[in-house]
């Protein structure tokens, strides 16, 4: 999920459960304005590195305990990555949301936009 500055989802992607997260971050921030862009470190990947900077944005990106080359990281920027926590948090809310009541992926993907556009609007 992409958030803005507000915790606002801005995009989101619906992957099966046993697809990986990060893959999904190329597609996510592509075409998205930003000055910095935020992720934890499960997205930690020269790939995505690469991209946020051809962007002209700051990555603020823990690195991974495995990499050799480490790359700076502004603490104060990245607590800020609770906005994305807040944005999960603040979709849950919505029952048809938190409980997966609908059974196909396009109809709860439907579900997770209105209740994004809920969150926009408030």
């Amino acid at each position: 999920m992409a958030v803005r500055g507000l915790g606002c989802p801005v995009r989101f992607v619906l992957t099966a459960g046993h697809r990986g997260d990060a893959p999904q971050a190329l597609p996510l921030i592509e075409g998205l304005a930003a000055k910095v862009v935020m992720a934890d470190t499960a997205y930690d990947a020269n790939q995505l590195r690469q991209a946020i900077a051809a962007k002209g944005a700051l990555a603020v990106i823990p690195n991974n305990p495995s990499r050799a080359l480490k790359h700076p990281l502004d603490k104060h920027l990245y607590a800020q990555r609770h906005l994305v926590e807040c944005c999960f948090s603040k979709l849950k809310q919505f029952r048809r949301v938190a409980t997966r009541f609908e059974k196909t992926a396009q109809n709860y993907l439907a579900v997770i936009t209105l209740a994004a556009i809920v969150l926009w609007l408030r």
